[in-house]
């Protein structure tokens, strides 16, 4: 059951119960990793609204090296989510199990590399904050698409803005009062409560995963990130064994028919 489980988050065949689930998951992520960025680099990486703004501020004031920072940061952003684009797509072409999880695997070891080297990139700061920062945001563009792929738009889990004002929304829909018969007639306000329940579990993991990262990073340093990188491998190697195994069976196949045609 719990392989069945893990299986159905990077699945091709998608449910709204396995969106629901991977979604919630990847909240926390991305809510650690920015709380945890924050704390090594004093800044957040998993939504790109104060960077834009920030690079707005940095032109209005002529201050060029900043705006070119915020320029690449934007950039790293952007190629994470073409890189999650590109692998999806391909392994959409390709028929195999992995297409969600591939980049998901990209994630892992990304991640896995800013924990166990992120202690020993000290002895240069500002050559190794960039770099850091660079890092996190294509990282979190790339999570950002994965989920936003396999859900179809649906759910995001990298920034809360959209998430809490969808909350908002639906709470006054919920709170509407329909005491006109001619205008609920016309017009009846009924608040959907699984989209409701939807983005309160999103905005509570992302908060929980926040304030878990920070407290660890707090703690542990660069190295508390690595339990986040190796749960994302084993959701992720599931459907690539699966894939793995399938090109085994195909050579198989293909050896016995090649020897049967001799």
């Amino acid at each position: 059951m719990p392989v069945q489980f893990l299986q159905a988050l990077t699945s091709p065949h998608r449910s709204m119960r396995s969106d629901f689930h991977l979604g919630v998951y990847m909240a926390f992520v991305a809510g650690a990793v920015n709380a945890g960025g924050f704390l090594a680099i004093a800044r957040y990486t998993s939504h790109m609204s104060g960077i834009v703004a920030g690079i707005g501020d940095d032109l209005a004031l002529s201050r060029l090296l900043p705006v070119l920072g915020g320029l690449a940061l934007l950039v790293a952003f952007v190629l994470g989510a073409m890189t999650t684009a590109i692998i999806v797509s391909w392994g959409r072409r390709q028929a195999i199990h992995s297409q969600f999880a591939l980049p998901l695997l990209v994630e892992a070891f990304l991640l896995l590399i800013f924990g166990f080297v992120g202690d020993h990139l000290s002895f240069y700061v500002p050559l190794t904050v960039p770099a850091i920062a660079l890092l996190l945001c294509f990282v979190m563009g790339l999570q950002n698409a994965i989920v936003t792929k396999a859900s179809s738009a649906e759910i995001r889990t990298t920034h809360m803005t959209g998430v809490i004002t969808d909350i908002g929304i639906e709470l006054g829909k919920l709170l509407y009062w329909n005491k006109s018969q001619a205008a609920n007639q016309q017009y009846f306000v009924e608040a959907n409560r699984n989209r409701l329940k939807m983005h309160l579990a999103l905005f509570l993991m992302f908060l929980l995963g926040g304030i878990i990262g920070a407290m660890s990073f707090k703690k542990f340093g660069f190295i508390a990130v690595v339990p986040l990188s190796l749960s994302l491998m084993i959701i992720a190697a599931l459907q690539v064994l699966q894939d793995i195994k399938n090109i085994f069976r195909r050579l198989k196949e293909k050896k016995v028919s090649d020897d049967s045609n001799r």
